[in-house]
Formats: C-alpha cells, structure tokens, sequence
C-alpha cells in the first residue's frame, strides 16, 4: 500500500484527501488549520505535526496549495521539502499556479531525482467530495501512469495536457472560459428579471437554447433558481472569487507571456478585482451577479 503525504486541506484538499481514504491509501496528512487534520485523523490518516513531517516515508506528495508563492515556499530553498524526499518519490501539485512557477518546481524536482506532475483540477468542491474531478496533467507521460490509480481515486477524467508545465495552461484557460460564462449568464439573468421574466423560466429557457452552458446546468448565479448552488446559499461555500482573480490573472500572465490576445478574459479581471475591492472575495465566484443588479 503507497503512503501519501497530503498537504493542504482547505475546500478541495479536505474531501481530495477523504477520497484517497476510502480508496485504501495510508494517509498522512497537515494543513496550518489543525481542525481539518483533527477531521481526517479521526476518519483514518495519521496526523503530521509540519509538512516535513508529513513527508517523512512518503510514497507519493501531494500539495493542494492557494498560489505559486506556497507552491514555491514549500517546494524550494533551503528548507524545501524537495531536499526531504526519496529519490523516486511522485509528487503531485495539484494547486492551480503560474505555468512558469510549475516549470521552477519541476526543474527542481528533476534535479534531485524525483518525478513530478503539475495536475491542477477542475470539478468545484462538488466533484471533490464526488470523486469525479477533472486532473489536467503537465509531465512526463511515464510518470502520470505511475499515479494514475492515485487520481482514479479523486477524480473521473484524468487528461496528459503535454510536458512540464502545460496543466497548468490548459486550467487558466479553462478558467477563463469559466469566469466570462458565469459573467455572461449572470448579465443575462439581470437583463431578464429586469424586464419581467422569471428567473427560472429564463434560466431553463436559455439552458434548452444555444445560449446553454456550464453556468447554467450547474451553477446558475441567480439566488434560488439552483437549490445547492452557491448563490442560493448567499454565496457561501464553493470557488471564491479571490482565486477566480487569481487564475484570471495567471491567464493573463501567460497570454503577456505568448503575446496571445484575450479582451474577454482582461475585462473578466477586472470585474473581479472590483468584487474583491467591494469586500466579496471570500464569497462564491458566482457573487458577480450582484454587479448587475441594483
């Protein structure tokens, strides 16, 4: 049996590490919240008092972290966990972080013999609970057969994006097409309610109509049109906004960085950073209804 080191157990961390349990896995598990090592303690992993600790024997690591900062501060220097672990070990960052910020990591990792994956997901916290997240996958197409039984574990689509780095390009892509479909839902929504409609007549015309997409079957911005979304739970729980500008900015950067052209994705940052200047950061990426409605 494969011990793994999981490390960070916020929103998706918490129910990734619950589903490599119920799939047999040793688990050792830390996060700076030691309420959410106390929840899985009691279902079964074994506690860590620090991430080195964590890594201590590990088969497989597996970072699930905020941003290219954490990602880097755990990995790298001279206190880096790479410096802790067995030539062989499989790690496995699952943050969504900058392509180039992963590229570093991988060098590193290279270097000391170890292999790596950058495989950020997509699913919500819903499919992390589910086990059926999407893993895309920057590496070698050697190693990701070696962990594929770990994401089997977490997740039901398991795509090899291209080498070092590429997960982390096709996520930020992904997210941007994200953000500017729950921008244009939500715009629609306010529209209609705006001249009379039902917002649930309209929500479940347009998802029938070629204006059908994801926002819509899964996750519709208007207040109790979904029951379990977010937006019907005051935008509580699920993807805050904070890291959608985030990864809006990370588009960015990699679109600066291949000269590409993305207005869509531009105007789609700034309307996030103005949630976040209006203190909605910590809520549901879906809160960017209420830009549209008085």
């Amino acid at each position: 049996m494969k011990t793994i080191a999981f490390i960070g157990l916020g929103h998706m961390g918490l129910p990734m590490a619950r589903n490599l349990l119920k799939a047999g896995f040793k688990l050792k598990v830390f996060d700076l919240v030691q309420a959410a090592i106390d929840e899985l303690a009691q279902e079964g992993a074994q506690a860590a008092s620090s991430a080195s600790d964590a890594v201590q024997g590990a088969d497989v690591v597996i970072s699930m972290l905020p941003a290219s900062r954490h990602v880097e501060g755990l990995y790298l220097g001279d206190d880096g966990l790479l410096k802790a672990l067995k030539p062989g070990t499989l790690v496995l960052e699952c943050s969504t972080i900058a392509p180039e910020s992963a590229r570093k990591v991988h060098k590193a990792a290279t270097e000391r013999g170890l292999e790596m994956l950058d495989a950020p997901v997509s699913g919500g916290t819903a499919g992390a609970a589910a086990g059926t997240l999407t893993f895309m996958i920057g590496g070698q197409a050697s190693t990701l057969e070696k962990a594929r039984p770990v994401f089997a574990a977490m997740g039901s689509h398991i795509f090899h994006a291209g080498p070092e780095g590429a997960g982390q390009v096709a996520k930020v892509c992904n997210n941007q097409v994200l953000a500017v479909q729950m921008i244009a839902t939500a715009e629609a929504m306010a529209l209609g309610v705006a001249n009379g409609l039902e917002p649930a007549v309209l929500a479940e015309i347009m998802r029938q109509s070629s204006g059908g997409n994801w926002t819509l079957e899964k996750y519709n911005p208007w207040p109790g049109v979904m029951e379990n979304a977010p937006a019907s739970k005051g935008y509580s729980g699920g993807f805050m906004a904070e890291l959608m500008a985030k990864d809006l900015g990370l588009a960015q950067e990699a679109a600066q960085h291949s000269g590409s052209s993305t207005p869509m994705g531009a105007l789609a940052l700034q309307l996030y950073r103005l949630l976040l200047k209006q203190g909605k950061g910590q809520q549901d990426f879906s809160v960017v209804q209420q830009l549209f409605v008085e």
